[in-house]
């Protein structure tokens, strides 16, 4: 053969070794990084959640400025450390699952404490960004899981940092009869949620209350109405994997997959924000598919208001680390240290990964100056004792002057507030009430909003078997 032919031979040869060896493994995906300012970032949760939701928003408080708790409690709850190495570690899960969830949850203090020493030592942010923060706190009174002293005691813990000046960052509804679970009021009959008072799976419940709108808008003012057609934005699914290095996720007792919502104005470059939305224990994926990722109501408020929803999700374990249920991490599971509390824990370092992943692209915001009075003014939400008010934030503007009036006569001056919402505590059950809101911008007072009028609700009548209770109207 001359060489001409080699040549021909080993061209061939090369080509056929090409097309027989295996294709190359695609990449994992990945989290793509958009235009959102990570200090304009927000996190709730309904159970396990909620109580991972105290804990992330606490650890990063310097850029999660909301957090909403669904049946949850406070931070270091189960008060699990290193020394249960001497009670074979079963002394956190007896807490978890006892004053926890029964309640009511052991001395405050202790809460205050480690949470003092962790600001102190680095672990977590300090705690006087916890006092800016919104709070949105929910216990539904037919809830047969966790009792309303657990989440009473949530408030009790951001009462502590709140103080009087900040307490109308904190808003506590105790009046909607639901069992555990997440509150939905959708536009139409979805299949497989649950009546109000029912203490099941998927722990999705119809009780005509918009939940995630509520705490979606107690922490960033008024939004746009919710997207009840067809949506403009996508939900994605990406590799846990990615932001869990140097640990499998099956370490951590987090699935390989988790799931993002991404509106379509935020993939074209707008300057969007982003909330975390944490599922309760036999809520993932693995367990309901994607219920709570598709039914809970928050796609629909992101996708008319440029907000990112990232879903993490967990996943069932038998064995090192024994989660069964599928919980979040909040009595130390993953390695029965007291650092599951803090930015160094394992399941928290994750999801700080997923936020700064989606963050990467953030660009610098234009000042725009203020104008006007602050509209529209709202009233989101109402308990026996409590109103949440909400509007447009205006740019520039230090504060706000809320101003309340009976059904008849003056408005008085109530507070002065920063940001654009306010829980009105102290009122009436039954009872008729209107508001106003004003700019404060460099010590002066700008023109009032717009009149939101409201009516108190009745307080729940006694009810000693949670579940069985009937709902109010």
């Amino acid at each position: 053969m001359n060489v001409a032919g080699w040549r021909r031979t080993a061209i061939a040869l090369s080509c056929v070794a090409w097309m027989a060896a295996p294709a190359l493994a695609a990449e994992p995906a990945k989290l793509s990084g958009y235009n959102a300012d990570i200090r304009e970032s927000s996190i709730s949760g309904i159970s396990s959640g909620a109580f991972m939701a105290v804990q992330f928003g606490t650890a990063w408080s310097s850029v999660i400025k909301g957090v909403g708790v669904v049946a949850g409690g406070p931070y270091w709850c189960a008060r699990a450390d290193a020394s249960d190495i001497m009670n074979g570690y079963t002394l956190p899960i007896l807490t978890a699952t006892g004053s926890c969830m029964k309640g009511p949850p052991r001395e405050m203090n202790h809460s205050f404490e480690k949470a003092a020493a962790k600001s102190a030592s680095g672990d977590i942010d300090p705690l006087q960004f916890v006092a800016r923060q919104k709070i949105y706190l929910f216990h539904g009174y037919n809830d047969a899981v966790v009792a309303k002293s657990v989440t009473d005691a949530a408030a009790d813990f951001y009462r502590h940092y709140l103080g009087e000046a900040n307490r109308g960052n904190l808003y506590y509804q105790t009046t909607v009869g639901a069992g555990h679970s997440l509150a939905v009021a959708p536009d139409k009959q979805v299949e497989g949620l649950n009546d109000c008072q029912v203490n099941a799976a998927p722990f999705i419940n119809k009780c005509g209350y918009d939940q995630a709108g509520i705490i979606l808008q107690h922490v960033y003012g008024a939004l746009n109405p919710p997207n009840r057609g067809p949506l403009t934005g996508t939900i994605k699914r990406f590799e846990q994997s990615l932001y869990t290095r140097p640990d499998d996720p099956g370490r951590l007792s987090l699935d390989q997959a988790g799931f993002v919502f991404v509106p379509g104005e935020c993939e074209q470059g707008a300057a969007c924000r982003v909330h975390i939305a944490l599922h309760g224990c036999r809520q993932n994926v693995g367990t309901i598919g994607r219920r709570f990722i598709d039914d809970t109501g928050y796609n629909a408020w992101a996708d008319s208001n440029r907000l990112i929803v990232l879903y993490p999700q967990t996943t069932a374990s038998s064995f090192a680390p024994f989660n069964p249920q599928a919980c979040w991490d909040w009595w130390s599971y993953v390695n029965h240290a007291d650092n599951y509390v803090t930015k160094s824990g394992a399941q928290i370092r994750a999801i700080k990964a997923m936020l700064d992943a989606l963050t990467a692209g953030a660009a610098p915001a234009a000042a725009v100056p203020p104008t006007g009075a602050p509209k529209p003014l709202k009233v989101i939400d109402t308990s026996d004792t409590s109103a949440d008010l909400a509007w447009t934030p205006l740019a520039a503007t230090t504060a706000y002057r809320i101003f309340r009036a009976g059904a008849d006569g003056p408005f008085t001056v109530v507070a002065d507030v920063a940001g654009p919402s306010f829980a009105d505590s102290g009122l009436t059950p039954r009872t008729a009430y209107r508001w106003r809101v004003s700019p404060i911008v460099n010590g002066a007072e700008g023109p009032t909003s717009n009149e939101a009028p409201a009516t108190t609700r009745s307080a729940p009548a006694p009810c000693q078997k949670p579940g069985t209770c009937p709902i109010g109207q």
